[in-house]
């Protein structure tokens, strides 16, 4: 396997990872924060506001594929689709693109981030927690929930015009399907913990929660940061595992 210009592949990730936190962080401070415009939106309106978060993020980050995430690249890992260095250069970018992303989010948001009280809130922008805390059970949603994203992406890969590389020949519109895919993730599997189904996406932001100075901002919960950091890297594996033999049965 011939592996890209490094360089371009890390930009392209830190770019996209960026675009997908600051829309995505950015639909939960609407929401969540006092005195905005979209305050009390609701559960879905984040979920499409993710869903649309990813669907801007795929397509500033056409250069590396678009991955956005470490439990999607540790499957393209074991499934042999990229190679380790492009999977460690793809996750530290990653990382860092969510950090960027959750920072800019909290400098659009600063003055309702100061009005809001609760810490819980102003955390909840940043990172997931769950409903009911439950690291075992908390752990399972996550795996589960991932394991639908990545098998789900793995069987896009086999539908459609194959030639062009896109399901159906969509084009730029193959960002689409993954959009509505996180969407329909966050409706139905989303309750229990907030779906982090991405390790970045989790990780980045709280480390930049832990070190902005957001006014009464509370605890980062470090107690529960590994379940939407190890959950989804389990789904993604299982799924690159599975996705295979299930795909091959069902065709």
């Amino acid at each position: 396997m011939t592996e890209p210009n490094l360089g371009l592949y890390f930009l392209s990730e830190l770019v996209g990872t960026a675009m997908l936190l600051l829309l995505g962080c950015g639909v939960v401070a609407n929401v969540a924060l006092a005195k905005n415009k979209g305050n009390g939106g609701g559960f879905l309106m984040v979920n499409w506001g993710w869903g649309l978060a990813v669907f801007a993020g795929v397509l500033v980050s056409a250069c590396s594929g678009a991955i956005l995430n470490p439990a999607v690249g540790i499957g393209l890992l074991v499934a042999g689709k990229i190679t380790f260095t492009m999977f460690l250069v793809a996750t530290g970018a990653e990382l860092l693109g969510a950090i960027i992303g959750a920072v800019l989010c909290w400098l659009a948001y600063k003055q309702h981030f100061d009005e809001e009280p609760d810490p819980a809130n102003k955390l909840g922008v940043f990172s997931t927690g769950p409903a009911i805390r439950s690291y075992g059970w908390n752990l399972v949603t996550e795996i589960i929930g991932t394991f639908v994203l990545v098998f789900v992406i793995f069987a896009f890969a086999d539908y459609g015009d194959v030639k062009v590389g896109t399901p159906g020949g969509l084009g730029p519109l193959t960002a689409l399907p993954v959009a509505l895919l996180v969407v329909a993730i966050g409706a139905s599997l989303g309750g229990p913990t907030g779906y982090a189904i991405n390790p970045a996406r989790d990780l980045g932001p709280r480390i930049a929660h832990a070190i902005l100075p957001i006014k009464g901002k509370g605890s980062s919960d470090w107690a529960y940061s590994w379940v939407p950091v190890v959950g989804p890297l389990i789904g993604g594996v299982l799924a690159a595992l599975l996705a295979p033999v299930l795909l091959h049965l069902v065709k």
